[in-house]
C-alpha cells in the first residue's frame, strides 16, 4: 500500500506529528539526552512528509519505485527514526533499543544500520549533493519517484550544498526536492550569526534555478500546500521548500528554554515533557 494514498480512518496529520514528537521523547528518555529540541521542531515536516507525500511500501522499505527521502542532518535521525516508527517501516519496540549497542537506531543516522534510512548522514552538507546524484540517476531508469532531501539552515553555510543546488538546477532536477529545516540553531550558534542569509534563502535558490516557497514549518496546512505544490510543478526545475520551524515546539517549557543546538534536558524531565506533550493534544 502506498502512504501517499489517503486511507479511511487514518489518523489526521496532526496526530502523526504528534505520535513521532512521543515518539521521539520517548527515545530521548532511554538514552537520557538527544537533539530533541530539532526533533520536535520538525515533526510536522516530517508527517506531511510521510503520511501525505511520499510514496513508499512500509514491509518493503527498498521497493524500487519508492519515493526516495535523504536525511543530510544525520543528527536528527531520532526525529527520522520516529517517523520511521510511525510509518510501520521500523517496529515501534525497538525505540527501547535506541543508542544502545547493536540497535538498529543509532545516535547518528547510518544506512548500513537502519531499513528506510538511504544515506549516512554524519558529514554535515553532504545530502543535496547526494540528492543529485540520487535524482539523476532515477532520470536515468526512467523512474517517475521522488527525491526528497531534508537538510538545515546551518548545512546552507557548506560549500557542497550550493555545488549540489548549482548541479540539480543546470540539469533541470524536477525530481528533486529540498527540504531546508530553518530553526537558526547550528553548533556554533545562531545561524543568522554565524552564517548569515537567512532570510535571503529563497532568492538564492531562485538563482540557481529552483522554485522556491518558504513556509511556517509548524503550520500543517501550509505543508500540505507546499508539498502539493512540488510535487505538481510543471517545470522542469529543482524545487525547494523552506520551513521555518520552532525549536522543541509542542512542549512549552522547552520551547522557552534557552534555545541551544544540544538542549539538556533532565533525568524528571522527559515524562514531564511527554505528559505536557498529551495535554497539548487533547485541548
Amino acid at each position: 500500500m502506498e502512504a501517499s494514498i489517503s486511507r479511511a480512518n487514518a489518523p489526521s496529520l496532526a496526530e502523526r506529528a504528534y505520535r513521532i514528537r512521543r515518539n521521539a521523547l520517548r527515545m530521548g528518555e532511554v538514552q537520557g539526552q538527544g537533539y530533541i529540541a530539532q526533533a520536535l521542531g520538525v515533526a510536522d515536516v516530517l508527517a506531511v512528509a510521510y503520511f501525505h507525500a511520499l510514496r513508499y511500501h512500509p514491509d518493503d522499505p527498498e521497493w524500487e519505485g519508492r519515493d526516495r527521502f535523504l536525511l543530510s542532518i544525520g543528527h536528527y535521525a531520532i526525529a527520522f527514526y520516529s517517523a520511521l516508527i510511525e510509518a510501520g517501516i521500523l517496529p515501534e519496540d525497538e525505540l527501547e533499543t535506541y543508542g544502545t549497542d547493536d540497535s538498529r537506531l543509532p545516535m547518528s543516522g547510518m544506512a548500513s544500520y537502519t531499513p528506510g534510512m538511504e544515506i549516512s548522514g554524519g558529514s554535515l552538507g553532504q545530502g543535496l549533493a547526494l540528492g543529485v546524484g540520487y535524482a539523476l540517476g532515477l532520470k536515468r531508469k526512467k523512474s517517475d519517484a521522488f527525491v526528497y532531501c531534508l537538510f538545515s539552515d546551518g548545512e546552507c553555510g557548506e560549500g557542497a550544498v550550493w555545488e549540489g543546488a548549482s548541479g540539480a538546477g543546470h540539469w533541470k532536477l524536477d525530481n528533486l526536492i529540498g527540504i531546508i529545516d530553518v530553526n537558526n540553531q547550528q553548533a556554533d550558534g545562531p545561524s543568522s550569526e554565524v552564517t548569515g542569509g537567512l532570510e535571503h534563502l529563497a532568492d538564492r535558490f531562485t538563482a540557481f534555478g529552483w522554485h522556491a516557497q518558504r513556509v511556517n514549518g509548524n503550520d500543517i496546512g501550509a505543508l500540505v500546500g507546499a508539498f502539493d505544490v512540488a510535487r505538481s510543478l510543471r517545470e522542469p526545475m529543482p524545487r525547494v521548500i523552506i520551513c521555518d520551524t520552532k525549536m522543541a515546539k509542542g512542549v512549552p517549557f522547552l520551547e522557552q528554554r534557552e534555545r541551544n543546538h544540544f538542549l539538556r534536558v533532565e533525568a524528571d524531565e522527559w515524562q514531564q515533557a511527554l505528559t505536557v506533550l498529551e495535554a497539548g493534544r487533547t485541548a
